[in-house]
């Protein structure tokens, strides 16, 4: 009886140096990052200790010359900026994936394995060196400039960079491999004999597509989205080289104002709300994914 009764319990011990690790890996950044957008801004730069929520009154709101408060959107415009790229990516990205993917799925177990080590060889280049490259695609002078003047389309043009639609073709290459994985291994697992019998029901390529390939492939899918959607929140690099700093994303406002702008505490504010809808994203697939029981409960 005393054997059992003091018998430890390795459901908690056992889990014990992964909760310290994520205490002081995760957690507890996380709270500082908190602490610090409810600080007061220091005179030259960093933060007080004080508690004061202008930080998040700044995202919304700015001081006239009368210290009136007006509002200002010009950190929602760069809010909905970042919203609208990470979303037209993720599309774009699943749009390009899913056949690829399907394509992939259906080639004999060799070819798959060379056509898998392909997509994830751009993850041994390292992010800046593949950001870099399309500042040679895109920028004056270079691959696309130079391929139309030789068929004779055109003349001379504008700069394709430092826009939204360069940072938006850095931000697909650099991602899209991570929504063509999570779906490839659900199409991996498609029975054949469904498509089969699709086609034997008269059904064309597109309605197959649409009725029965799509649906069972929707876990990778919507797996991708969310690996592909979240880090776009984030991005640095396509902004500040794609975008030439002019067209600026929520990850480099916060890159700004820990740097040149010393404004720590509204660094952190901005930090928090993009840590806000990361979650509000991650809780949403969480609850679309939950099980049928544990939905009705």
């Amino acid at each position: 009886m005393s054997g059992a009764r003091f018998r430890p319990d390795f459901r908690l011990w056992g889990l014990l140096p992964a909760w310290v690790i994520m205490g002081f890996t995760l957690i507890l950044p996380i709270g500082i990052v908190v602490l610090v957008a409810f600080g007061t801004r220091g005179a030259y730069g960093g933060f007080g200790w004080g508690f004061s929520g202008a930080s998040f009154q700044q995202i919304l709101f700015q001081k006239g010359w009368t210290e009136e408060l007006e509002f200002n959107p010009q950190y929602l415009e760069i809010i909905a900026r970042t919203l609208w790229l990470a979303a037209l990516t993720t599309a774009i990205c699943a749009a390009l994936a899913t056949p690829v993917a399907y394509y992939i799925a259906c080639q004999p177990p060799k070819r798959r394995a060379a056509l898998v080590y392909l997509v994830t060889l751009p993850f041994w280049v390292s992010m800046i060196v593949r950001v870099y490259a399309w500042l040679i695609i895109l920028g004056n002078d270079g691959v696309i400039e130079k391929s139309l003047r030789a068929v004779g389309l055109v003349e001379d043009i504008d700069s394709l960079l430092f826009n939204n639609t360069a940072m938006l073709l850095g931000m697909v290459y650099s991602y899209i491999p991570l929504m063509i994985l999570p779906v490839f291994a659900s199409m991996e697992k498609l029975d054949g004999t469904l498509i089969e019998a699709s086609h034997d029901l008269y059904a064309n390529r597109w309605v197959t597509a649409r009725r029965v390939i799509l649906p069972l492939a929707r876990p990778g899918i919507v797996a991708g989205a969310v690996l592909v959607f979240v880090p776009c929140l984030g991005a640095v690099l396509e902004p500040i080289l794609l975008g030439g700093g002019k067209q600026m994303l929520m990850g480099n406002l916060i890159q700004t104002q820990f740097g040149g702008g010393r404004n720590w505490p509204f660094g952190a504010a901005v930090a928090v709300v993009l840590m806000a809808l990361v979650m509000l994203v991650l809780m949403i697939n969480a609850l679309r994914t939950r099980p049928a029981g544990e939905a009705a409960a």
